[in-house]
């Protein structure tokens, strides 16, 4: 499977190119607890569903296992669910936009309130994709690493992603692998930083 390409470059300066399926940037932005760089991307997590997901799709999965993958490459050694000395809680929304704004949303849940910037991820203002179908697919992805012991949040990071319907990259497989990687890129990232990662169809 190939996976898209991506570049990291700072919000407002993103650039897109011209294509038949066009791909916005994800947008991404990251907490960091101040004494916690020392203790990300070492020793074991468990990765799982955020608290308030209840029972989810499959979809869902994608997603976790996407962040899994970049968990393990960053170093950590993935464990069961209540084996990990760290946990990241993954919670996904995937919504269908069209012109106007009008949203409908797809088979991945929202849940409750996370972290320090709550339930709503929300998306980059005024990204317009330009061509395609006129029908996009948002995705709003966070991602909380607690320490199992105390339960504190030691980093926290949140994604937005829009494409083209028609893009290969709003298939879930595709998108959750894209979004992850931009998430975790040049991690652990700077407090309270927003960046726009660009990704290559």
């Amino acid at each position: 499977m190939k996976f898209p390409t991506l570049a990291v470059i700072a919000l407002g300066a993103a650039t897109l190119s011209a294509c038949t399926t066009p791909v916005g940037p994800v947008q991404v932005t990251r907490f960091v607890a101040a004494d916690a760089r020392a203790k990300l991307a070492v020793g074991t997590v468990s990765v799982i569903s955020a608290p308030g997901l209840g029972d989810q799709p499959l979809q869902l999965q994608s997603y976790k296992a996407a962040v899994a993958r970049e968990l393990v490459r960053l170093g950590y050694s993935e464990v069961g669910t209540d084996a990990g000395s760290q946990i990241a809680e993954v919670r996904v929304e995937r919504f269908t936009e069209r012109e106007g704004g009008r949203r409908s949303p797809v088979t991945v849940g929202a849940g409750g309130s996370t972290g320090s910037y709550g339930s709503g991820i929300g998306l980059g203002v005024g990204i317009n994709l330009g061509g395609g179908s006129g029908v996009k697919t948002a995705t709003e992805m966070g991602v909380v690493i607690r320490d199992r012991t105390t339960g504190d949040s030691i980093w926290e990071g949140r994604a937005s992603f829009v494409v083209d319907q028609k893009s290969p990259l709003a298939g879930t497989d595709l998108g959750a692998a894209a979004m992850a990687e931009a998430l975790f890129a040049d991690f652990p990232g700077n407090d309270g930083e927003t960046v726009r990662v660009e990704v290559a169809d």
